[in-house]
């Protein structure tokens, strides 16, 4: 007996590429959203999980120019800034709200060595033993390699035993490749973030992943690129979160930017159709409080954290608020009749 798209999710019934795409283009929003969150409770029940973490961006000076981004600048612009290691601790003791995670991404400096990024994260692990560290995109591990001169596993190995605890989803932005040439033609090779994920996972470094949207991709990328994701997964399962991004509006490659009901589009079908991975994040940062807050009613079961300090999407335009308290990440998730669960960078339940 032939079974309707959404049959097959209560089914338990893995979707195709077709099926995902028909996803994409039904306007059925709240019969997929309702599947979705489905999915998301046989996985989770109520639980929606955040966390209290704090961005750091070592460095807005990168080698790469990329189109849609508003935070890199080059070496001796306007705006360009690099912080020293005593900086960046300095920082943090500044910091006066508790974290346990520290998200840590930045520009590709071209003349910082491979040292400073093992001297940064061994630093923070002596003042912070308890606080897992959370850094550097596949974007960035590709640029230690060369740095390095270790190769991909072994710059990973020194990473990971210097205190590197997991690494973010960034730099995935689209994987089709024509597109990728248009949106960012300095960034690694989809094949390439895929590969790095893929050492991370064999090394025993959980990660997370992204996907960029709204901009010139079509329905059919995203759907591609999930799928990629997916099939990553099976092989590794070291995936915990997918987050999609959306496309924020100061950056100039495209005319329009998501709707509201593409963002909870994106997020219902990346639930349905990643079903191996554990959660799918409502970035709060990229998506607005309200409407992350209805994301969970999409099938997203994560909302980042308090972050304390967030640069890149502001920098390309984003409106929210660069930081959350605990007591509002509470408040948004049980006034969506939710129960907020405090986690670790690495899914650990802290408080139920």
């Amino acid at each position: 007996m032939h079974l309707n798209v959404l049959d097959k999710v209560y089914c338990g019934e893995r979707l195709g590429r077709d099926d995902a795409l028909g996803l994409f283009n039904s306007d059925d929003l709240f019969d997929t959203g309702r599947a979705a969150a489905f999915a998301a409770q046989q996985r989770h029940g109520k639980k929606v999980y955040y966390t209290r973490n704090h961005h750091i961006n070592p460095t807005n000076i990168c080698v790469n120019r990329c189109r849609f981004c508003a935070f890199s600048r080059s070496t001796g612009q306007d705006g360009a800034y690099a912080m020293t290691i005593d900086d960046i601790l300095a920082k943090l003791a500044s910091t006066h709200s508790p974290f346990n995670e520290l998200h840590i991404v930045g520009g590709l400096h071209p003349d910082w060595p491979f040292s400073y990024y093992l001297d940064l994260i061994s630093r923070i692990k002596i003042q912070y033993p308890r606080v897992q560290i959370k850094a550097f995109t596949a974007v960035e591990v590709d640029h230690f390699t060369k740095l390095s001169g270790l190769g991909l596993q072994g710059t990973l190995a020194e990473l990971k035993s210097h205190g590197l605890d997991m690494m973010p989803g960034g730099g995935a932005e689209i994987f089709n490749e024509t597109v990728r040439a248009r949106l960012c033609p300095e960034k690694i090779p989809a094949a390439r973030w895929l590969e790095i994920h893929e050492a991370a996972h064999t090394l025993g470094i959980k990660t997370n992943a992204t996907m960029l949207y709204g901009h010139i991709e079509s329905f059919g990328d995203r759907v591609d690129h999930l799928m990629a994701l997916r099939a990553l997964q099976d092989r590794t399962g070291g995936f915990q979160a997918f987050i999609p991004l959306s496309y924020q509006p100061v950056a100039s490659v495209a005319d329009v930017t998501p709707s509201g009901i593409d963002d909870l589009k994106t997020i219902a079908v990346s639930r349905i159709v990643l079903d191996n991975f554990p959660h799918i994040k409502a970035y709060w940062i990229m998506l607005g409080e309200k409407i992350c807050q209805i994301a969970l009613y999409f099938g997203a079961t994560d909302i980042d954290g308090t972050v304390i300090e967030e640069k890149i999407a502001h920098s390309a335009g984003a409106s929210s608020a660069e930081m959350l308290t605990t007591e509002q990440m509470i408040h948004l998730i049980t006034r969506a009749q939710k129960e907020p669960v405090e986690r670790s960078a690495t899914y650990e339940e802290l408080s139920i």
